[in-house]
């Protein structure tokens, strides 16, 4: 069962380079958005990219109202609660944004009563919230606003996934990413529990495009092109 006959409909965040993201003709581009569009085209569909805050990419795909949840999408017990994962596609590292004369050396360092800035709703708030402690988090809505807090000085440090890192802190001058990496996770495609045929369809699709190396080119594509 599909939302609309035809269509697969994605759930994303397109905040969030180089996985998704806006494109300069007004629609959407990234790794998600284009192994997307693989397995739609084995399923004899039309993708759709619906843009949302990243607090709602899971909740729509479990009340029915999207096919599919990609957005760097990371597997972990508590979200297996409220969906089915496919198996993964991708690796993601949480990583540690700093000024560049910060004092903050390791991740222990954030233990120092020290103010961390993260996405809403991302893996990086939970693991620094139970890490460090709720008051000692800011969420934002997006990256960019996290890091803005960053250089204006409101938070000490941004925990987020190591590609838009590179990217943000090639954008902003004055910051660095430590050395040592926060957490390591597995990206995976999120659908709806009462939905098993279209999981299991989507990822059949998904492995045949990870047998025939076409996910990788993919990645490669968008992460060697940003390093």
């Amino acid at each position: 069962a599909i939302v609309s006959n035809g269509e697969l409909h994605m759930a994303t965040n397109a905040a969030f380079p180089p996985y998704e993201m806006s494109a300069d003709d007004g629609g959407y581009e990234g790794i998600d958005v284009e192994v997307a569009e693989l397995i739609a085209q084995k399923l004899g569909l039309t993708l759709v990219v619906d843009d949302m805050e990243f607090g709602s990419v899971i909740t729509s795909v479990q009340s029915g109202k999207e096919d599919i949840a990609m957005a760097g999408l990371t597997v972990n017990e508590e979200r297996k609660k409220n969906i089915d994962f496919t198996d993964s596609y991708a690796k993601g590292v949480q990583v540690i944004i700093v000024p560049e004369d910060s004092d903050i050396q390791t991740a222990a360092d954030l233990g120092n009563n020290k103010m961390i800035g993260c996405q809403q709703g991302t893996t990086g708030s939970i693991y620094c919230q139970d890490d460090y402690g709720e008051d000692k988090v800011t969420d934002y809505t997006n990256g960019a606003k996290a890091i803005e807090a960053l250089k204006a000085g409101k938070v000490d440090a941004v925990v987020i996934d190591s590609e838009p890192a590179k990217q943000f802190v090639a954008k902003n001058e004055g910051l660095k990413i430590l050395d040592t990496s926060y957490v390591e996770e597995d990206y995976a495609i999120g659908v709806s529990k009462d939905n098993p045929a279209l999981c299991e369809a989507i990822n059949s699709a998904l492995n045949e495009l990870i047998a025939d190396g076409s996910v990788q080119q993919i990645i490669d594509k968008y992460i060697n092109a940003n390093e």
